[in-house]
């Protein structure tokens, strides 16, 4: 030990021979209780070479070999054979350094029960490197760049509790003998480029508790009795196809299942399991009416998602029973009905999403005892009503989207007393009167937009230091635009289109985009960053570009019609002066990018104007169709 305390003597090891003679007392080390030095922990002891290894295996009691969360980039050889001799050893950890090359092959190691290579940079195939590991029992591969495929060969390590070959790049289907591992507990190979099916003889091993196999290309139907013994099963982000089997989600260890982001039909088994924590499907194509879940039997459910599917019916009030529900996510279905008012009951219940369905009636006021709420979206339903005054009463909620709706009446004042707000998005709804006090520590979006609105521009919201985003745009309101809102220094947009304000536009920042178009009152006497309008400036060049080019083509067709012989000798009788036949004018030049739709117009009418004189009335009636169109657009 004193060698190797020298050796790392100008690394951040904290250890002092000089200060503690006894290596048992060192930081990382344990002894037996006869002072046999057996376990040694040298993680994030800022080792950078590895020359300190084959010293490490002079110490023939070692147990257990942990240098993590270092700098290393090798194995040397020497350490190979060295600690290949230690039969006792039983554990090496190298995770979370810097590891290069192929996978060292391991000779001797007969003792070895844990290896693990995570979060490191190692590359090429897992071939017979590991064939002389005969007690391994736990394998830790993942988050490398090995490729190729998974060696079936690997079922003959029959001691196998644990295989973790996630984030890596390897490829083809999972070998069927990888059921035949009796012991197997944990299967993990996430996020690979795995395709084939799921091997239907997993459901025989007894012992696996935990299978992840999501972010690959797998597809076909999931095998029947897959979850006869599990408790955690994720195959989200897959191809997997068919309908959910019957016995899936109603086996009695089952705790969390996430089949999301698959293309599974069919409708939701009605049989689930007492013992399911969360249940993940979104993002399928799955139907029919979401089962009447009671919590008498699913007292343990948290995650409820069913998000992006085409679920009918209404929202099964039943849910009210699950106390323990923390998240519940329908967005993005076809769900009718109110939102029922029961949900209010749910009193740990965090995040709820029911945003895109067709729910109609009014926001429930139960929804105010949700007092750890954070997130409400139930944007773009039908919803009417007004948004009740208790929802100041959820002081911890940080997003509420209620964007998209039939709301009407005024926005409560109470509003601005919920401290932990962010983002408040209520455009496109019905709501009028004026802008109230809003609460200052919002953040993402402030959207008022697409409303009934009037009065001025509140000064008190140079108050939102934060806010990044203002929508204001169509409504009615009136006056001027606050100097003050020049104090709002996170602002990035501002969004007032469409409005009755007047007065000179104050000169905000050049990192602001700002949209005031539709209100023909206001006067910018400065600002280049005044956006024109709604429409994306890309889209109104290519639209620019399309109508400048068409009446171009045109005009060259009709220059050819109308200039016949005799006026092609007239003008060569009276040539024009030199300087200008080489400058012919053009009638409707294309901008290289058209700034403002008034621009573009005004270009229109020029070339209208223009087109009168040398062309016939039908000629001018067909541009002044094409330019009434683009007005409307």
């Amino acid at each position: 030990m004193t060698t190797l305390s020298q050796l790392l003597n100008n690394t951040a090891s904290p250890w002092n021979i000089t200060r503690q003679r006894d290596p048992c007392l060192w930081k990382g080390v344990q002894c037996t209780s006869s002072s046999v030095i057996a376990n040694l922990s040298l993680s994030g002891f800022g080792l950078i070479t590895s020359d300190f290894l084959p010293v490490v295996c002079k110490i023939g009691s070692l147990q257990a070999l942990d240098v993590s969360n270092n700098q290393l980039s090798s194995i040397p050889n020497e350490f190979i054979t060295s600690c290949g001799g230690i039969d006792g050893l039983k554990l090496l950890n190298f995770s979370n350094n810097r590891l290069v090359g192929s996978l060292p092959t391991f000779h001797g190691f007969v003792g070895l029960e844990i290896l693990d290579l995570s979060y490191n940079s190692l590359s090429g195939k897992i071939g017979l490197e590991l064939d002389q590991l005969v007690s391994l029992k736990s394998l830790h591969l993942s988050r490398n760049h090995f490729d190729g495929s998974i060696r079936e060969q690997l079922a003959d390590y029959g001691n196998l509790t644990l295989i973790d070959l996630s984030f890596n790049n390897l490829s083809g289907f999972i070998p069927d003998r990888i059921g035949e591992l009796s012991k197997l507990e944990v299967l993990i190979l996430s996020s690979n480029n795995l395709n084939g099916g799921i091997p239907a003889n997993f459901s025989n091993i007894a012992t696996l508790s935990r299978f992840a196999a999501n972010q690959n290309n797998f597809s076909g139907p999931i095998p029947g009795e897959l979850t006869k013994y599990l408790k955690n099963l994720d195959l989200s982000y897959n191809k997997l196809t068919g309908s959910i089997p019957p016995d899936l989600l109603s086996q009695p260890n089952l705790q969390t299942v996430d089949m999301s982001f698959n293309l599974l039909n069919g409708t939701i088994p009605k049989d689930t399991s007492s013992s399911l924590v969360s249940l993940r499907l979104g993002s399928n194509s799955l139907s029919g009416e979401i089962p009447s879940l009671t919590c008498a039997t699913l007292g343990k459910l948290t995650y409820l998602e069913l998000e992006n599917n085409s679920f009918t019916g209404t929202i099964p009030r039943q849910l009210s029973s699950c106390q323990n529900l923390i998240l519940l996510n329908l967005a993005q279905n076809n769900l009718t009905g109110s939102v029922p008012e029961q949900l209010g009951n749910l009193s740990r219940l965090e995040v709820v999403k029911l945003q895109l369905n067709k729910l109609s009636g009014e926001i429930p006021s139960q929804f105010a005892q949700l007092e750890v709420l954070s997130t409400l979206n139930i944007s773009w339903n039908t919803l009417t009503g007004s948004i009740p005054s208790s929802i100041s009463n959820l002081q911890k909620l940080t997003n509420l989207n209620l964007q998209g709706n039939n709301l009407s009446g005024t926005i409560p004042n109470s509003i601005s007393n919920m401290g932990s707000l962010i983002e408040l998005q209520l455009g496109e709804n019905r709501l009028s009167g004026t802008i109230p006090t809003m609460p200052t520590e919002l953040q993402i979006s402030l959207n008022l937009s697409s409303n009934l609105f009037e009065g001025f521009i509140p000064d008190g919201l140079k108050e939102l230091t934060r806010l990044e985003v203002l929508d204001l745009s169509n409504n009615k309101l009136s006056g001027e635009i606050p100097d003050s809102l020049i104090e709002m220094k996170s602002l990035t947009q501002l969004i007032l289109f469409n409005n009755q304000l007047s007065g000179d536009v104050p000169p905000f920042g050049s990192y602001v985009s700002v949209n005031l178009s539709g209100n023909p009152n206001l006067r910018n006497v400065t600002t280049p960053n005044i956006s024109p309008g709604p429409t994306k400036r890309t889209d109104k060049f290519h639209l620019g570009f399309i109508i400048g080019f068409s009446f171009f083509f045109t005009y060259t067709l009709l220059m050819t019609s109308i200039y016949s012989s005799e006026k092609i000798l007239q003008i060569l009788s009276n040539p024009l002066p030199r300087s200008t036949a080489l400058r012919p004018p053009l009638i409707f030049p294309v901008p290289p990018l058209v700034h403002s739709k008034n621009a573009l117009l005004s270009s229109f009418n020029i070339s209208i104007m223009a087109s009168k004189k040398i062309a016939d009335a039908k000629l001018a009636k067909d541009f002044q169709a094409v330019l009434k169109e683009f007005q409307k657009a």
